[in-house]
């Protein structure tokens, strides 16, 4: 399931996508969860990217609050 959305992060707008299954994954989840794939967006700029892998993992405050949030969710 796709989920979409934008978090306020001390003042900073993180746009999110996150794909999420109902059961985990060892080979495909984020820290063997349920969550396949995620990205982040700080105006228009790709700050986190997750595929069955990382390619961009967060870096920034607001980022990686934004991943501790939504791995709360969702995974």
């Amino acid at each position: 399931m796709w989920e979409e959305g934008t978090l306020l992060i001390n003042g900073t707008a993180v746009k999110y996508w996150v794909k999420h299954y109902p059961e985990p994954s060892e080979d495909y989840g984020i820290e063997g969860g349920r969550i396949s794939k995620m990205e982040l967006c700080i105006d228009e700029r790709i700050t986190l990217n997750y595929d069955r892998g990382w390619d961009i993992e967060p870096e920034d405050e607001a980022s990686q609050l934004a991943y501790a949030f939504l791995m709360k969710k969702y995974n």
